[in-house]
């Protein structure tokens, strides 16, 4: 007998074909053999020479599977910030642990909350899990305390909250973020995202680690991908209760963080002069680029990471700015995905390249447009 014709192709879920994928900072300008990329966010010093030993040094054993609970790096994760390394969790970048977040936590029909400007990657695991997203309204491009607390609702599983944010460059204080989470029902989940957490400088900032180790119902993220220049290879960790860990432990995969990058971030922990170097690199460089645009006549956000948002006055004068700029070499993350299509976002660079980016700014000021 004839096996019957198939009269469909698979159809994915509804919920993942609503999905619009992330999409990167760009590298490449047509035509421009070697422009500046300062579209991620990306450590201009690069990474410690330690880390880069240490991962040309585990080449050597590609054959051999890596340790699935990451026990050394969360050891030294835990050395480096006082933290018990059994209530830590490793994943290819902190992105794959909110992928882990909305499988253990979410179904069909739960709900999310976030600033409204928040990382676009807490959308996108809420829609691949079939939850809803509820965005707070801002004041002047800062999380809103009172305007999170007020989406809270029987639906409600997690809210997310990066601190400082990307891409406004803003933070909530201490006592924000206690009130924040004094606010919230035991039953909900708050994920504070800290990936540009050691670039803050600002005396009333404080990490959320020490509010996770006291609370069943706080989760706080890293990344090696900012500062510790790890991005290609995909590292980041989570800190929290003993009960979220194990929930997280059961959806991760087994091997789901590779020996090269475990063997680097281990080094790289124990560079923290590298780490002292970047964050004065980037103070420094921060303060001048937002002193230079401000002098050239546009509105430069304030901002706590290693990255400016710069206000245009409309979508249409950023789209022109950004092919002026690309013009020059220069590539910055245009801001339409965020609802910010008035912004362009500009990534700290090397002196070098922060003086292309003034010298830019300069000429668009002198032109006009």
């Amino acid at each position: 007998m004839n096996a019957p014709t198939p009269t469909a192709a698979p159809t994915p879920l509804a919920q993942i074909l609503a999905i619009t994928p992330y999409k990167g900072g760009e590298a490449v300008i047509p035509g421009i053999a070697h422009p500046v990329k300062l579209s991620s966010n990306e450590n201009p010093l690069g990474a410690s020479l330690a880390a880069q030993a240490a991962f040309q040094a585990a080449a050597g054993k590609l054959a051999i599977y890596p340790d699935g609970g990451a026990a050394e790096l969360r050891h030294a994760i835990g050395v480096t910030h006082g933290l018990a390394p059994e209530r830590i969790i490793c994943g290819s970048g902190s992105d794959e642990i909110f992928q882990m977040l909305a499988r253990a936590f979410l179904a069909p029909g739960d709900e999310i909350i976030q600033s409204a400007h928040g990382f676009l990657v807490y959308r996108l695991v809420a829609q691949a899990a079939g939850a809803v997203t509820l965005s707070a309204p801002e004041q002047d491009l800062c999380a809103d305390v009172d305007a999170l607390l007020a989406l809270v609702s029987p639906r409600t599983k997690i809210l997310f909250l990066a601190n400082p944010n990307n891409p406004t460059g803003s933070w909530l204080g201490a006592a924000g973020i206690a009130r924040l989470h004094a606010g919230l029902p035991p039953r909900v989940l708050l994920v504070l995202d800290e990936a540009y957490a050691e670039y803050v400088t600002a005396p009333e900032y404080e990490s959320g680690l020490a509010l996770a180790a006291g609370h069943d119902n706080v989760l706080v993220t890293r990344t090696f991908s900012k500062i510790y220049g790890l991005a290609s290879l995909r590292l980041g960790w989570a800190y929290g209760p003993a009960g979220i860990i194990d929930a997280l432990n059961r959806v991760r995969g087994p091997f789901n963080v590779s020996a090269p990058a475990m063997a680097a971030g281990i080094a790289a922990l124990t560079d923290q002069e590298f780490v002292a170097r970047s964050r004065a690199h980037n103070s420094v460089e921060l303060a001048r680029l937002a002193a230079g645009i401000t002098g050239h006549g546009f509105r430069v956000a304030p901002s706590a990471g290693n990255f400016l948002l710069v206000d245009f006055a409309s979508a249409d004068k950023a789209a022109a700015a950004d092919d002026f700029f690309r013009s020059r070499g220069l590539i910055f993350r245009a801001m339409g995905a965020y609802g910010l299509a008035q912004y362009l976002r500009i990534s700290i660079g090397s002196v070098a390249a922060d003086d292309q980016v003034l010298a830019a700014f300069a000429a668009l000021a002198e032109s006009g447009a």
